[in-house]
Parts: C-alpha cells; structure tokens; sequence
C-alpha cells in the first residue's frame, strides 16, 4: 500500500516546514535588530547634526533608486526574491549599444553626454562630512531590506510546504479514513 510512502513523504515535509520556520523567525528577530539599530543611528545623526539637517527637507526632488527586488522562480516552483543594485546591468543590457555600422572616418558628432546611470548615494543630500552614525543607518536599513528579500522568500516556501502538507493529509484520510 501507498500509506508508508506518504507517511515517509509527510514526516520528511513537517520536517523541512518546521526548519523553514525555525529559520523565519531567526531572520525576523534580525530584521526586526536592524529595523531598530537604522532609527536609532538616525535618530543619533539627528542629534549630532540638529533635528532640521536631517529631515524630508533634505531629500532630493528627483529620487533614484539604488537598488531594486527582482522576483524569479527556481526549478521546484518557489518564488525567490532577491536585492539587485539598480545600476548592475542585467544580461538584457550587456551588448553593443548601436545595432548599426559606424562609420570611422568622416563627419564627426559631439557625443551626447549620457545620463549617468548610478544613482547617486542619498547621503550626500545631507552634506559631504555627514556623521558616522547616519552611514551606520544606511548600512543598517540595507541589511533590512536584504534580510526582508530572504523572509519572503522563505514565506513563498513555507507556504508552499503548508499546502503540499494539506494534500498529504488529504490522500492519507482517503486511503486510511478510519486511522485520521
């Protein structure tokens, strides 16, 4: 009969679901660390440099993003989310940028200055010899942000096991309906 299998099969599941859930709670207890270590070295920056030199005030008018969530699917069929910097080029991009010939001699164009494609770094909105603590917020708000990509992740695939888990039980109650 089928059931040893799915009994197999069911303990083997329950098992990686309560390592995967034993894992989110670490990585939540540390982003929930960093979360707190960003505000208070924020709030140490506004201390050191007054409450009016670091505010909205400061921030740019036109904002670029640093880095960006990309979402993919691996071969099992779980969603992964992982942190990119915005100005790392994706295959897509890497590659002549003229499909056509140039022509190396004859009438000379000035070149179009390009726009520059890294973004530049937020604290410099707050001055060029800003403290150390709001460099200490930065890097604190980006391991939050990297440990955040990792939860959902994780959540994609604990929510993943959880109906997999269900199914199983499932088939179990139709082969065995006395032993549920």
């Amino acid at each position: 009969m089928a059931a040893p299998n799915l009994r197999v099969e069911l303990d083997s599941l329950l098992l990686q679901l309560l390592r995967d859930l034993e894992e989110l709670e670490v990585k939540r207890g540390a982003l929930n660390a960093r979360v707190e270590e960003g505000w208070l070295s924020l709030a140490k920056a506004r201390y050191a440099m007054g409450a009016k030199s670091v505010g909205p005030l400061q921030y740019a008018s036109r904002m670029e993003p640093q880095v960006c969530v990309c979402a993919s699917e691996t071969q099992n069929g779980f969603q992964t989310f992982r942190v990119v910097r915005a100005d790392a080029q994706t295959p897509e991009e890497v590659g002549p940028r003229e499909s056509a010939l140039r022509r190396r001699k004859g009438p000379t164009k000035t070149p179009e200055p390009e726009p520059s494609a890294a973004p530049q770094d937020p604290l410099n909105w707050f001055g060029i010899l800003v403290p150390h603590s709001l460099r200490q917020a930065q890097a604190s708000f980006r391991d939050g942000l990297q440990l955040a990509a990792d939860i959902a992740s994780l959540q994609t695939r604990i929510n993943w096991g959880r109906s997999q888990l269900r199914g199983i039980q499932e088939k179990l109650k139709q082969l065995e309906p006395g032993a549920a």
